[in-house]
């Protein structure tokens, strides 16, 4: 069920990940987390402290996370791991590349923070190509996550799923978007609202955006429909072709460089399909992260309804 009032959520996404993975532990002892001494930023020093036999602290050195990860899978274990973005990308991407995905290793790996979340971390943490890196890696899954109830859910979804695994979340919280009852399919997209001449195609910090987006269009005498494609590989190539056929127009939009993300995927399936549509991609336009509050960030990349809404309009 689909519960969007603009309302935020009121627990932040570090403490669900943290009590969903206690909770994991605790069901299969084959779970096991590892993170790069970012614990207590990420709410699982506690579950460290009363469960050291299924956590590692692997230090400031993520490469070597991943390489441990890599032969806890091969050991029949269910490796959960965190750091940071672009440290989970980009920083040991040859070891999650060839460790994992090469040598056929199942892992879930998660970046935090993705994007302008990284608000005063600065450029250097503020990782506009995680998802294009992960999405190169063959036979990947792409998600990210955007509310509470989804993060819950794709975390338990993923435990025993094969191969590598990216999600991106934020450690904060987003605007609620479903009920605690809702169930999810990785790989498949969620129509958050009907409409009839646009489809907004929007996947985690950009969701929240999209809906007051198809508010002020609504206001404009424009039906615009907004899909939240949280899988971004493998991507919902039958609802993608749907919402093209019955809208004619695309637009989507993501916390990301429009190089390597949703837009890309999104634009190559249609470019393959054939079917005529016009397509639009919002998002960071090729450049480097920077350092301010998010409400800034958002103003600046033009990651927000207004930008959405301006975009729209083609």
């Amino acid at each position: 069920m689909i519960v969007y009032d603009g309302s935020m959520d009121t627990e932040v996404y570090k403490n669900v990940f943290g009590r969903v993975l206690e909770a994991l532990c605790t069901e299969d002892p084959d779970v096991v987390y590892l993170d790069a001494d970012l614990m207590n930023s990420f709410g699982t020093h506690g579950l460290w402290k009363r469960n050291k036999g299924q956590v590692i602290n692997c230090g400031i050195s993520e490469a070597n996370m991943m390489g441990i990860a890599a032969g806890l899978s091969a050991g029949g274990k269910k490796p959960y791991v965190h750091t940071f973005g672009p440290f989970a990308s980009r920083r040991c991407y040859d070891q999650v590349f060839l460790s994992v995905g090469y040598a056929g290793n199942s892992v879930r790996v998660f970046g935090s923070d993705p994007g302008v979340t990284a608000a005063f971390n600065g450029g250097t943490h503020m990782p506009f190509e995680d998802m294009a890196l992960m999405r190169a890696v063959p036979e990947s899954t792409v998600i990210e996550i955007s509310d509470g109830v989804m993060l819950e859910k794709l975390m338990r979804l993923s435990k025993d799923k094969p191969g590598l695994t990216y999600f991106r979340t934020t450690r904060k919280a987003y605007p609620k978007v479903y009920s605690a009852d809702h169930e999810f399919t990785i790989g498949k997209g969620e129509v958050l609202r009907e409409g009839k001449d646009l489809t907004i195609i929007a996947c985690g910090l950009m969701v929240g955006e999209a809906m007051k987006a198809a508010l002020i269009l609504q206001g404009q005498g424009i039906s615009a429909r907004v899909v939240d494609m949280f899988t971004v590989k493998p991507l919902d190539g039958e609802l993608l072709m749907r919402c093209a056929r019955e809208t004619g127009r695309i637009l989507t939009a993501e916390n990301h460089n429009i190089i390597g993300g949703l837009g890309d995927a999104v634009g190559s399936a249609l470019l393959e399909s054939g079917i005529p549509v016009k397509m639009r991609k919002l998002g960071v336009q090729d450049q480097f992260g920077s350092v301010g509050p998010q409400e800034y960030l958002m103003d600046h990349y033009g990651l927000n309804a207004a930008h959405i809404v301006e975009l729209s309009l083609f």
